[in-house]
């Protein structure tokens, strides 16, 4: 069965940093997200070493995102909180605030997934040395695009079929 998803699997990016001004812009975006009883259920690690990227990288399919980025951003949602489901569903809609901020500032991010392989969860984890009690959900890279791509995971609407 084919997707309805057109995906990218590679972006490319300029080699420069991305000003912190910008990155606190995609995570106060990414905290608009709904949370279970007022606390939000996730971290945020800001990546720029580029060891790290590249080690990032070796854990994704789409290797060349996370390595050519200037910075990314790793969430994590903690195991400890009271509906874990919800974490996950909170941490897709922070995931897509992210996104729509970095489309906005004309920076181009890509949601990398991870969740639920539980071997890439547990990379990351390692990469970052993330404390005990937090499981790691997906790697956002981001950056100024290098070329104009189409965006990733945009669906195509004529494959949507209507039955009434």
């Amino acid at each position: 069965m084919n997707s309805i998803y057109h995906r990218i699997s590679v972006r490319k990016f300029e080699n420069r940093p991305v000003e912190p001004e910008k990155t606190q812009a995609i995570l106060r975006a990414a905290m608009q997200a709904p949370s279970a009883a007022n606390q939000q259920p996730w971290e945020f690690y800001v990546v720029t070493s580029r060891e790290k990227l590249e080690a990032l990288a070796g854990v994704t399919r789409y290797s060349g995102c996370a390595k050519d980025a200037p910075a990314a951003i790793v969430t994590a949602y903690r195991t400890a909180c009271r509906i874990p489901a919800y974490a996950q569903i909170d941490l897709s809609i922070a995931m897509e605030n992210m996104w729509l901020e970095t489309d906005a500032q004309g920076l181009g991010g890509v949601w990398l997934g991870i969740a639920p392989i539980d071997d890439r969860m547990k990379a990351v984890e390692d990469i970052l040395g993330m404390p005990e009690g937090l499981r790691a959900f997906a790697i956002f890279p981001y950056g100024y695009p290098a070329e104009s791509r189409p965006q990733q995971d945009r669906f195509e609407p004529e494959r949507i079929h209507y039955v009434e």
